[in-house]
C-alpha cells in the first residue's frame, strides 16, 4: 500500500509541474525591438528583423528566436535569441568567409558589451559601442 501511494504522489507531483510551451511567430514586441535596434545600430552583422518566434510557457516568454532565408545569403546557418529579460541577444553564424562566429551582446546602463568567439582564426574579442576593447588570439 505505501509504494502505491508513493507512487500516486509521484505521479501527481509531476502533472503538477508540467508546463505546456507553444510558440508564436509575430512582431517583435517593442521591447525586443529596441533591443535589436540598439545592438543592429553598433554590430551591423547583427540583423535586424521585425519577425520573431516567441516561445511561451504558462502564458510567459521564456525563449525568443528569428529566423532567417539563408537560400540568398553567404551564411549557411545564421540563428539570433533574444532572452526574456529584453537586455541579452546570443548569435551564432557560420559562412565560408568567417567560419563559425558566436557570442552574446548585452545592454549595461545603455551600453552594448559585446563577446565574440570567432573559431575560424582562434579569436576571442569583446567589444563596448561597436569598438574593441579586448582581443586576444587562442593558440
Amino acid at each position: 500500500m505505501k509504494k502505491f501511494t508513493l507512487l500516486l504522489a509521484l505521479i501527481f507531483t509531476t502533472m503538477s509541474f508540467a508546463q505546456s510551451i507553444t510558440t508564436k511567430i509575430e512582431e517583435a514586441s517593442p521591447e525586443q525591438y529596441a533591443l535589436l535596434q540598439k545592438v543592429n545600430q553598433y554590430y551591423p552583422d547583427i540583423t535586424l528583423n521585425k519577425s520573431v518566434t516567441n516561445f511561451y510557457a504558462d502564458g510567459k516568454i521564456i525563449d525568443t528566436r528569428q529566423e532567417f532565408n539563408l537560400t540568398t545569403s553567404k551564411f549557411s546557418s545564421y540563428k539570433i535569441g533574444i532572452d526574456p529579460d529584453n537586455k541579452k541577444l546570443l548569435f551564432e553564424y557560420v559562412s565560408d568567409e568567417t567560419g563559425k562566429v558566436y557570442g552574446d551582446v548585452q545592454i549595461f546602463r545603455g551600453n552594448a558589451l559585446r563577446t565574440t568567439f570567432t573559431e575560424k582564426n582562434n579569436e576571442i574579442n569583446v567589444s563596448l559601442n561597436g569598438k574593441s576593447v579586448y582581443l586576444k588570439k587562442i593558440k
